[in-house]
């Protein structure tokens, strides 16, 4: 199920999860600076979409979740554990709501029943407690501007940390698991757990030098599409396109993630995903990873599609999309092609094109439970989060 340091020009920003991002949208004449990047934005444009019509956009979706989507004891698809309540609870909180809205206070009522003596917050029983706690985190950690959450986060962190795996779990290392995190305790570590892992850590308050972040980006660099000293994978030259794959742990053949010859094909949510997971580590353009992975998204920049993926996993792709371009920094982003994207309003077009009559979103394609409205409308809010006029998203906490 799915749900992101620089030099001297844009180090501290990248570094601090992108928080001064609004220094970068400067009036009129906007400078982007760096390879790959756009030159300037003609005096005459403002980056992103226009708020009046964004605002009527993210109002409706957050309405479609207040007044459809959630069930009497606070849940949101509560049948599937507690991860759409957290994703669609702190929709709402980037969507304008407060925690004490009540829809919002329900939500987060019903999180608080979900933490365990352990630490994690899921389902008693549930096989996904890394990306359920870590979704929670995030939902919490947006509600804490009075420090309500401070005991459970901190051991809710504690306790994805100790599901990472490491020296504490018998690897070192030269194993192609170390660093990374599954679903849960001795799932099979992925790209996509492991991102969840670095938001939640980013959110409480972790540094790119932090040693869990550290280990990560070892296992984060063995599921790139790229030879280096940091991924000597059997597969690390196969495709060698820059890109990000699911996971680099695959114990027998998968037609769908490998090609003939034993390759692991990249696709678009991993690609984001695994930028946005370098650039929280501290990686910059001028390592040959980070650069790779920016070739790779710029000759698959798309919108309509998830890449390699067609719709499976489409408003995850959408979600993961916005949050690595808001953490990377620029409004314009330069294609292969030398086409220069105003990303914020190309993606608050496309969702407004594929938003419902009733302001809800949903995949006609079923796989990763892309057909719940809640699941798909949460993605889309949070998308659209990050599509927000500069000073809104320098109010909003850190991510």
């Amino acid at each position: 199920m799915g749900w992101h340091c620089g030099d001297s020009r844009r180090g501290d920003r990248r570094g601090e999860y992108g928080k001064a991002v609004v220094s970068r949208i400067a009036l009129a004449g906007l400078i982007l600076l760096g390879a790959g990047r756009s030159e300037a934005a003609s005096p005459s444009e403002r980056a992103g979409p226009e708020p009046a019509r964004l605002a009527s956009i993210v109002e409706r979706g957050a309405g479609y979740l207040t007044e459809h989507g959630q069930a009497e004891d606070g849940s949101f698809s509560g049948f599937t554990g507690s991860g759409i309540t957290a994703l669609a609870t702190t929709a709402l909180l980037r969507s304008g709501r407060t925690a004490n809205d009540p829809a919002v206070a329900r939500g987060l009522e019903y999180l608080e029943k979900c933490v365990q003596p352990e630490g994690g917050i899921h389902g008693e029983r549930s096989r996904l407690a890394n990306y359920e706690t870590c979704v929670a985190m995030l939902c919490l950690s947006e509600a804490n501007g009075d420090g309500r959450y401070d005991d459970i986060l901190k051991k809710a962190e504690a306790r994805v940390r100790g599901l990472q795996w490491d020296e504490t779990k018998g690897k070192d290392e030269s194993d192609f698991s170390y660093g990374g995190v599954g679903y849960g305790d001795k799932s099979r570590p992925d790209l996509s757990n492991t991102s969840f892992l670095l938001d939640a850590l980013k959110a409480c308050g972790a540094k790119s030098d932090d040693k869990a972040i550290q280990k990560a980006l070892v296992f984060v660099s063995r599921c790139q599409n790229l030879e280096t000293e940091h991924n000597t994978t059997p597969f690390a030259a196969k495709i060698n396109d820059g890109g990000f794959y699911y996971t680099c742990t695959l114990s027998r053949m998968d037609e769908e993630r490998q090609t003939p010859d034993g390759g692991l094909r990249s696709y678009g949510t991993m690609g984001y995903a695994g930028l946005k997971s370098m650039i929280y580590a501290g990686l910059t353009e001028d390592d040959p990873r980070l650069n790779a992975a920016l070739g790779w998204i710029r000759k698959n920049y798309d919108l309509k599609q998830n890449p390699g993926m067609g719709t499976a996993g489409l408003y995850y792709y959408y979600h993961t999309f916005a949050k690595a371009m808001d953490t990377f920094g620029d409004d314009y982003f330069e294609d292969a092609s030398g086409v220069k994207h105003d990303w914020r309003k190309e993606l608050t077009e496309e969702l407004a094109s594929r938003q419902q009559p009733n302001g809800s979103w949903v995949n006609e394609n079923r796989r990763w439970f892309e057909t719940d409205p809640n699941l798909v409308t949460a993605y889309s809010l949070l998308a659209l989060s990050y599509c927000r006029p500069a000073e809104k998203r320098a109010e909003m906490p850190p991510k």
